[in-house]
């Protein structure tokens, strides 16, 4: 067999795996932290130093990409390189402190980035943090996403190029909440690209051991009002018509596995749905849409993303009706 094909080489998985593996120690990364850029899993990390064929293309290109070892057209790469630089800095925030920290989400966390496609105005940096401002005055939830906090400790700073808020645990500043789903880090640049990262609420809860529940509305709830944000931005970002942007969403709901889906937030929100623990340890939902979609039909953009995550518990699909009667108590439970 010839070693090329029409001047492209053959692929010698094994020789990438181990320059990979190679540029990871360079860089003085451990496996663990490798995994963290990434995006994947402990385990899906190790298979891949294995050497593993049965990995995805889209989990083997995230490994590949933090190490340099994709090449990719700029306008492709933007969104990579910001989520990427979006958890190092996140790590560089989080690397101090002890293991079981809640703001280190010990027990799991999900993180979501979005960007726009579409005409763009060109915000300066303080442009860009007025609209985030504006922005955030809608709020759906007690706890809303992107929040924009005034105690000093708190509020959104600029920092190389970024508006950016995160919220220290109770090691670092007193506070009232101190669990993962409290400490926030988020991150947004004025070319409309925006990421964040939280632990999930039921594990601050009392009443059962952390990690080993997930629940069946806070998901909708949460990447509701992420799309909403998005949605809302967009009417200040735009160049032109607003309603003529996409919003490209891509969400990872990570340490899932042992799980057992429960109605706990809302125990009367709609039929109980069953399912087995999750034998998955993490889910990535990437979609992209019209801002025209997300305001005309909330719910139908949902449902699609809600029932991949919940395939991960073997749970029946989610009914339009159901996620329908969710976003209309989050669009008026204006706080």
């Amino acid at each position: 067999m010839p070693a090329s094909l029409r001047g492209v080489e053959l692929l010698n998985w094994q020789k990438l795996v181990d320059e990979a593996v190679e540029r990871r120690k360079e860089g003085g990364m451990t496996k663990r932290e490798h995994a963290a850029l990434a995006g994947v899993s402990a385990p899906t990390m190790a298979a891949f130093e294995r050497g593993e064929t049965t990995l995805s293309l889209a989990k083997a290109f995230d490994i590949l990409r933090v190490v340099g070892l994709m090449d990719e057209p700029v306008a492709a790469g933007a969104q990579e390189r910001f989520l990427r630089e979006s958890i190092e800095r996140w790590q560089s925030l989080v690397k101090d402190l002890p293991a079981k920290s809640p703001a280190r989400f010990p027990d799991g966390h999900y993180r979501v980035d979005y960007c726009f496609g579409g005409e763009l105005k060109t915000p300066t940096m303080r442009e860009f943090e007025y609209m985030l401002r504006e922005v955030s005055r809608t709020k759906y939830s007690g706890w809303s996403v992107f929040m924009f906090m005034t105690r000093e400790e708190f509020r959104p700073r600029e920092i190389d190029g970024s508006i950016e808020t995160w919220l220290p645990p109770s090691e670092i500043v007193e506070r009232t909440f101190d669990d993962a789903a409290h400490c926030d880090f988020w991150r947004g640049v004025p070319s409309g690209r925006m990421f964040l990262i939280r632990g999930y609420q039921e594990d601050g809860q009392e009443t059962f051991p952390a990690g080993t529940v997930f629940d069946t509305t806070l998901p909708i709830w949460r990447l509701g009002e992420i799309l909403l944000h998005a949605s809302n931005l967009a009417q200040l970002l735009a160049k032109d018509d607003p309603l003529s942007l996409t919003v490209k969403l891509r969400a990872l709901y990570s340490g899932l596995r042992g799980r057992q889906l429960r109605s706990w937030a809302n125990p009367l929100a709609g039929p109980i749905m069953e399912g087995r623990p999750s034998r998955s340890d993490e889910v990535l939902l990437e979609t992209e849409l019209s801002v025209k979609d997300i305001k005309e039909d909330l719910a139908a953009v949902l449902t699609p993303l809600v029932s991949q995550l919940f395939e991960r518990f073997d749970a029946e699909s989610v009914s339009y009706d159901f996620v329908k009667s969710e976003v209309s108590k989050l669009t008026k439970s204006r706080f």
